[in-house]
């Protein structure tokens, strides 16, 4: 995607919540599938030991030669643990299992809050030329969601629509200031968006309410419905939208694209 009016770089994004199960590596897979498929170069960062966007991505763990793991601790190039993936124009690199004990690892380093950041700045990912890099970060505010936020521009927040939602949002609201204060002055909240939800149902609404009354225009206008589509895609090793084009799990991940490149292209004017 050439656009004269963004700045020079990949916008880089966290897609983080310390909540398992929210939705945050389906969100991660899906909304890179969906600026992939509008004209952007999109990269994932796998940063969750689970690794499942590695797998919702269809990287075998056997083809996992080189990782985020050996990024942070191994001082790898670019070049070498970059994979691409089915989806044209997106890559990713990918994680496994040893991503779990690089919190301990990394407590001896002096850079270790920026490992990410100066890996991501190589002078070798020039050459790839991505527009976005979305970062799937682990299920808790650990060193490597910190290194990760240390390395984004914004962090995106999936929240789920049932109860007890908000719980917990306002640690990850404190640690995103901790950061901001401490070690990356421009980042910012990129949005709430708002997952499995169900229109039928009246606690969906309920916390959409809440999460407008307390977070106003941080909720993004665009809703992730719950869609079987989108649950059935990752075991196809697929985005929702090459599995299920048409459907309301696919056409949702396109739009929330849009209202994020919107939102960016305005920040840029």
């Amino acid at each position: 995607m050439s656009d004269p009016t963004r700045p020079r770089g990949p916008k880089i994004i966290s897609v983080a919540n310390q909540k398992g199960g929210v939705g945050k590596t389906t969100t991660a897979i899906n909304l890179s599938a969906a600026l992939a498929e509008a004209g952007c170069r999109v990269l994932v960062v796998d940063l969750d030991p689970q690794g499942n966007a590695s797998t919702g991505l269809g990287v075998e763990t056997e083809d996992r030669k080189l990782t985020t793991y050996d990024l942070l601790l191994e001082d790898i190039n670019l070049t070498d643990v970059i994979q691409e993936t089915g989806v044209q124009g997106m890559g990713i690199i990918p994680a496994t299992v040893d991503l779990s004990s690089a919190d301990i690892e990394l407590l001896s380093n002096e850079k270790r809050s920026f490992l990410l950041h100066d890996a991501l700045r190589q002078p070798a990912m020039d050459a790839f030329d991505w527009d976005y890099i979305l970062i799937d970060c682990p299920p808790s505010l650990n060193l490597l969601t910190v290194n990760a936020m240390i390395a984004s521009d914004s962090v995106l927040i999936p929240l789920q629509s049932e109860f007890f939602a908000l719980e917990g949002l306002s640690q990850l609201m404190l640690t995103v200031r901790e950061v901001r204060q401490t070690a990356n002055p421009k980042l910012r909240i990129e949005g709430v968006v708002l997952t499995m939800f169900d229109a039928r149902n009246n606690l969906s609404q309920q916390v959409e309410q809440d999460a407008r009354d307390n977070l106003g225009e941080l909720v993004m206008e665009t809703r992730i419905p719950r869609n079987v589509r989108v649950s059935e895609a990752p075991s196809f090793a697929q985005p929702v939208i090459d599995y299920d084009p048409t459907s309301k799990g696919a056409e949702a991940y396109r739009e929330l694209a849009r209202e994020l490149m919107s939102k960016h292209m305005k920040i840029a004017a």
